[in-house]
Order: structure tokens, then sequence, then C-alpha cells
């Protein structure tokens, strides 16, 4: 069994970007999402898989994700994932030990940036670069899985 332990946390300013590699484009969409899990099929620039992840709120989550066929995840995105799609940018930048993943969302998201780090354990203690603001991990509002039912557009 997969576990996910992600802290996710809005950004100050974009100081970030002087240390971010040059970006990979996202397009994701959802296929289900209950109040147990959630089955999302992701592009990431060449490579496309189907992820299910389960919907607690917090930072400790089941997570497997599984490769699919690039051209199984466009048919899938354009004919049976939920409207609009999530595409964004993500951005790595390493810092102290971590690598931050910056998400700049687009479409119907734009102007939302969000941060966010895997940690090995919940207790984790990490450093915090100057530009990471107030952490968000426990509002639903920022699972990508909310962002199609209540897009940023909207709020």
């Amino acid at each position: 069994m997969g576990i996910e332990i992600e802290k996710k946390f809005l950004l100050r300013n974009s100081d970030w970007r002087q240390h971010a590699d040059a970006g990979t484009l996202f397009k994701q969409g959802y296929l289900v999402g209950s109040e147990k899990s959630s089955v999302r099929v992701r592009i990431e620039g060449d490579k496309a898989n189907i992820n299910i992840k389960s919907a607690t709120l917090g930072v400790r989550r089941q997570e497997f994700e599984y490769p699919i066929p690039l051209e199984d995840a466009q048919i899938l995105l354009g004919t049976l994932c939920q409207k609009p799609l999530i595409e964004k940018t993500r951005y790595h930048v390493p810092y102290a030990g971590h690598v931050w993943e910056i998400d700049v969302f687009e479409g119907d998201n734009t102007g939302l940036v969000v941060a966010e780090i895997e940690l090995a354990d919940e207790e984790e203690v990490f450093a915090r670069p100057d530009w990471l603001g107030e952490e968000v991990s426990e509002d639903p509002r920022y699972y990508n899985v909310s962002l199609v039912k209540h897009p940023f557009c909207d709020w």
C-alpha cells in the first residue's frame, strides 16, 4: 500500500522562481470523486498515469499510482473525466534537503499557486523557505479534486 505524506502551502512571493526547473505541463481529470476516494487520470509531459487516492483530509493519505498509455489518458480526459480539467505547470525547487513542488494553475484555476512538500513522517521537521506562506494542508478547497467542482475563479 502506498502512503503519501504531503503538506500544502500558499506562497508569499515568486522568489522561488530563481531556483526552479523549467517546469512540466500537467493536465488531469477525475473519473470518480467520492467520500472515500478519488480516481484521477494525469498527463505529465509525455507520460500518463491513473491514480487512486483516499479522500481523507490532512497530510497523510493512501495513494496508488500506475502508468497507462498516453493515448488512453487523452481519451479518458476528453470523454470520461469531470470538467473543467485541472491544468497546471509544476516546478521543482530544491531547498535544504527537500524538493518542493510548486503548482502554477491555469484555466479556471488561473491565479492559484500552491507549494507542496512530501515528507517521510508527519512529524518530520523541515526548513521553510522565505517565499513560503500559510499552510493549507487541512483546507479541502486546495485539493485538486475540489478545484474541479469549485474552481479558483469562483472563490
